[in-house]
């Protein structure tokens, strides 16, 4: 992978200006560099003034607020959040987080014992934990493939995992944009190879919606767990699930309330068996429309695309730095606002983390990828590259102290 030959930056001064100007509208700590938006998001200050008013609402008359008007208030906001995803309305439940949704999905296939689940060796841990669970409990199994590395043709990857598969294979289980490589993988592919298959298709979307493009109807995955909390910058605690319709069937609720069996319907029976759980507070998933809004607002679609310049360039500074290649090609296919930045053999990189941001107030997380330790950087509308630069620029000086070369 060539580095020096990538295209040219296609960031300027207006772009900086139009970063300048959405920082004042989020509440991170203006003395923080914060590169580490993957983690858990960050909310423009509009959105979360109306996700505090929801709040409010809620607490000024709970009895009205969840007795009469929780119905309406979350069909409004799940067709919002559906017209978003491209799905139907009734297709898509809100939940906390991809984690919850993609253990409702688990929990709920009716695996047999010698069953397949078929994943890959750059899924997020608490999934891994997951499928283990489940298939520890009904004597199934997880085969996980390895993929070749570094990433440069999306068909070597497609191939990779579907030489995983055998008779037994039941689930093929992906991520769309991985957690610690931020790569994202050609998924459409291998969806459709599952469906001839008759192989069921789990994807963790957590790190898409926001960041990428996405269209679950023309994705046509049988089951899709994702965030808004992360790259859609909605309030924290508001995830989604979506099960393509003539899955429904197989999903069961996690907690079994007044949606299972109701003598009084509300929407369909999926729905009503998993949106309506008891007593809990449903404003981060009412203040997803504001999110959706803001970024409207905002032409988001140009912010992305600014963004990913800037993770461009964190990789090309960090590879002159390091002399580590990246992960993948220089190209929009593999990555959008994240990135992994390599680090030399030898680097003690919680360290280096640790130091980053106790000396230089940046706040980035430590992954590996094998034995090779990594940075992982995500950039959102409020980065600039100012702070990709001061980024750079004490990696150059801690790296000699923390074991890099």
């Amino acid at each position: 992978m060539e580095i020096a030959s990538a295209p040219r930056l296609k960031y300027d001064g207006a772009a900086e200006a139009r970063h300048l100007a959405l920082r004042e509208d989020f509440l991170i700590d203006p003395d923080v560099v914060f590169l580490n938006h993957g983690s858990f998001g960050a909310c423009p200050r509009p959105v979360f003034e109306r996700y505090q008013a929801w709040q409010r609402e809620l607490e000024r008359q709970p009895v009205e607020f969840l007795g009469r008007r929780q119905r309406q208030l979350l069909t409004e906001a799940r067709a919002a959040l559906a017209s978003y995803l491209g799905a139907g309305p009734d297709d898509v439940i809100y939940v906390p987080n991809v984690t919850t949704a993609l253990n409702i999905v688990a929990r709920s296939l009716p695996l047999e014992s010698g069953d397949e689940v078929l994943t890959t060796n750059h899924e997020y841990g608490a999934l891994n934990r997951t499928w283990t669970f489940v298939t520890e409990h009904g004597h199934a199994r997880v085969v996980v493939q390895k993929l070749p590395v570094p990433m440069d043709d999306p068909e070597a990857v497609v191939e990779a995992v579907w030489a995983g598969v055998t008779p037994k294979t039941r689930v093929l289980f992906l991520s769309h944009v991985t957690s610690s490589t931020a790569v994202t993988l050609p998924i459409e592919p291998l969806i459709r190879r599952a469906r001839e298959a008759g192989i069921w298709t789990v994807v963790d979307g957590a790190h898409a919606p926001g960041q990428i493009y996405v269209d679950l109807t023309a994705l046509d995955v049988d089951f899709y767990g994702g965030n808004c909390h992360k790259w859609m910058s909605s309030a924290k605690g508001a995830g989604f699930l979506y099960v393509r319709p003539e899955m429904q069937h197989l999903i069961d609720p996690l907690v079994v309330s007044w949606g299972w069996r109701p003598t009084e319907h509300w929407s369909t029976p999926f729905v009503d068996a998993m949106q309506r759980q008891a007593t809990h507070d449903i404003s981060a998933y009412l203040s997803v429309p504001s999110a959706i809004a803001y970024q409207q607002e905002h032409d988001w679609p140009s912010v992305r695309r600014e963004c990913h310049e800037l993770v461009r360039l964190a990789r090309q500074s960090m590879t002159a730095i390091t002399g580590v290649e990246p992960l993948v090609l220089d190209d929009p296919r593999w990555f959008a606002q994240m990135a992994t930045l390599p680090l030399p053999s030898g680097t003690d990189g919680e360290t280096l983390k640790r130091r980053l941001y106790d000396e230089y107030r940046i706040e980035i997380p430590e992954t590996r990828w094998g034995d090779v330790p990594c940075l992982r950087i995500s950039v959102q509308g409020y980065n600039t590259r100012a702070d990709v630069d001061r980024l750079t620029a004490a990696v150059a000086d801690l790296l000699p102290s923390v074991g890099g070369h």
